[in-house]
């Protein structure tokens, strides 16, 4: 794999010194513990399972619904590390499964509960049907596993949340924005904690991930010019959840801190340093056609067809934060990594009727877009849904 960090404009990694700083207690605390990561199989939940995995735990149990994922999991872990003294184990299940509740009622004794698992993407809100399923991994499928944790006396439960669920414009951050609402709910009765970070550099499904396959396939590089995000390596999106994981007090939600080693960059600047990077100069084309067309020629001539052009796609934000002016910052505890103070705020008979109206929607199987989109507005007042008609799936 080329070097991630010099395609996305940076010589640096982000939490080096905060994670040498605080490693003696990492491994302390990490060795002692055991641990169970949801979602164990996907980009951020591998970054976090090795994170773990390295520091020896007592306990360290994976569950992911990618059968085929949590295969190249344990492979890679195998190969990097070797193994552990402790319970290593893998399982492959559907954490909305009754396979996965008689898992939990089996055992269900651990530390930690880390839930990485998540619908990422915005073409997931193109649908009522995908968007219901979003609703269900990211935000009920959380508050169930809390609740279970609660139950079993788990003593932190740690979720990922995401910078689009700050002043959220898409159905997916502000599904993450209504998951950290339920998650305060319950922090009445378990410490929890989260994180907020940026794209994921070629993580699974990403854009970025989605240039490797497009080279493998010998096809045009597809990528928007106005668009600049924020990205983080897979290894610091493991090391950042961990950190928050162990070193979160109640309800902190962990993020990096932006600063001059954590540079916007735009898709097609990472698409550009990526070809000269492969020993290719990218050749811009003037539409789909063409760039099709080229991709059986060019590539001889040390040549690739790319095509840049601004996004209109429903659910693209103009620019990237990971907190709100409403929100209380400790800047101090870490050198790169800043912490948003929240109190239990929560609204019960909001959160309630939410819950109870979607449930209405599911057992008549019937529901629209519009419907769903009403009652995140009840929850998320201020909610700057963009609805332009265009989605990813109708694109290159």
């Amino acid at each position: 794999m080329m070097d991630i960090l010099t395609l996305i404009g940076r010589t640096q990694a982000l939490f080096t010194e905060d994670i040498k700083q605080d490693e003696s207690d990492l491994r302390k605390i990490v060795s002692s513990s055991s641990f169970l990561v949801l979602g164990g199989a996907g980009s951020i939940g591998q970054a976090v399972t090795k994170e773990i995995f390295k520091r020896n735990p007592r306990k360290l149990h994976v569950v992911d619904i990618s059968e085929n994922n949590m295969v190249e999991l344990v492979r890679d872990i195998r190969s990097s590390f070797g193994y552990i003294d402790g319970d290593f184990q893998t399982f492959a299940l559907d954490v909305g499964s009754v396979e996965y509740d008689a898992f939990i009622e089996a055992d269900g004794k651990y530390d930690y509960v880390l839930n990485l698992s998540a619908l990422k993407h915005v073409r997931s809100e193109k649908d009522p049907f995908t968007l219901m399923r979003m609703i269900e991994t990211n935000i009920f499928n959380t508050d169930k596993t809390l609740r279970q944790s609660i139950k079993k006396g788990v003593k932190k439960y740690f979720c990922v949340s995401t910078d689009k669920a700050a002043n959220p414009v898409n159905m997916m951050g502000a599904s993450k924005r209504i998951m950290e609402m339920f998650a305060m709910r319950r922090s009445k009765d378990i410490t929890i904690s989260m994180a907020r970070f940026a794209n994921v550099a070629f993580s699974d499904g990403s854009l970025l991930h989605g240039f490797n396959q497009r080279l493998e396939k010998r096809q045009p590089i597809v990528a928007p010019n106005d668009i600049k995000r924020y990205f983080v390596t897979p290894q610091e999106s493991g090391e950042l959840c961990l950190m928050s994981c162990i070193f979160g007090e109640n309800r902190d939600i962990f993020f990096p801190k932006l600063s001059e080693h954590l540079h916007l960059i735009t898709f097609a600047d990472i698409a550009v340093k990526y070809l000269k990077a492969k020993g290719f100069e990218p050749f811009t084309c003037k539409d789909e056609d063409e760039a099709r067309e080229l991709a059986s020629t060019l590539p001889e001539k040390g040549k690739w067809p790319c095509l840049f052009t601004p996004s209109d796609t429903t659910g693209e934000k103009d620019f990237e934060e990971f907190f709100t002016e409403k929100e209380a910052l400790d800047m101090e505890r870490f050198v790169n990594l800043g912490v948003i103070k929240n109190e239990t705020v929560f609204d019960e008979t909001k959160l309630n009727a939410f819950e109870n109206t979607i449930k209405h929607y599911k057992q008549n199987l019937a529901w629209t877009k519009e419907e769903i989109v009403q009652e995140f507005f009840k929850l998320i007042p201020d909610f700057a849904h963009k609805e332009t008609g265009k989605y990813l799936d109708g694109k290159m």
